[in-house]
């Protein structure tokens, strides 16, 4: 079983741009077998492996925000099983995020609203020489106005859980 631990943001990051102007970012590493799965298809994974009561807070959320003008996003798990990870593009939806940003090394999903906007990577970074790939999960939370502050007040111990839980779930189950 992999070790998730507390990490920065890699450096190569493509949120590493975003760190500067952030009121929250959080980062969870591990190492993983590599078995040549792309950032898009680990984070699938991590999706295709939301607890029922993650998607129960999530649809909790929407019914608690939609008064207040907050976008219903939908659950984490809300997404195309059959799918295949090669096939999605920058632009498009997974689940309660859209793409931002694509890469053989990373995929930034991300959602904008007018209380904050959210970006999440996974990052997979190469071995060092006789270890498995690193792979860190990341967060970034921009806030624009009260809303936002009172909204991350809430959300930021249960993101703490639900993210570091993510990626102990991937060090679980392993790649596959």
């Amino acid at each position: 079983m992999a070790q998730v631990i507390l990490s920065p943001v890699p450096a190569g990051s493509a949120l590493q741009d975003r760190l500067k102007t952030a009121y929250f970012h959080d980062s969870y590493q591990l190492q993983l077998p590599d078995d040549g799965s792309s950032p898009m298809a680990l984070y699938l994974r991590c999706v295709g492996r939301t607890p029922g009561w993650i998607d129960f807070l999530m649809r909790l959320r929407n019914r608690v925000v939609a008064p207040f003008g907050i976008k219903d996003l939908g659950t984490l798990s809300g997404v195309d099983a059959q799918r295949q990870p090669s096939s999605y593009r920058v632009g498009d939806r997974v689940g309660i995020f859209r793409i931002r940003h694509l890469s053989d090394t990373e995929v930034v999903m991300g959602q904008d609203d007018k209380h904050l906007d959210v970006q999440v990577s996974i990052c997979k970074q190469p071995a060092a020489p006789g270890t498995a790939p690193r792979v860190v999960l990341s967060t970034v939370v921009h806030i624009h106005n009260t809303l936002g502050h009172a909204y991350m007040a809430v959300i930021t111990p249960i993101h703490r859980v639900i993210a570091r839980g993510t990626a102990q779930r991937l060090a679980d189950h392993g790649p596959n």
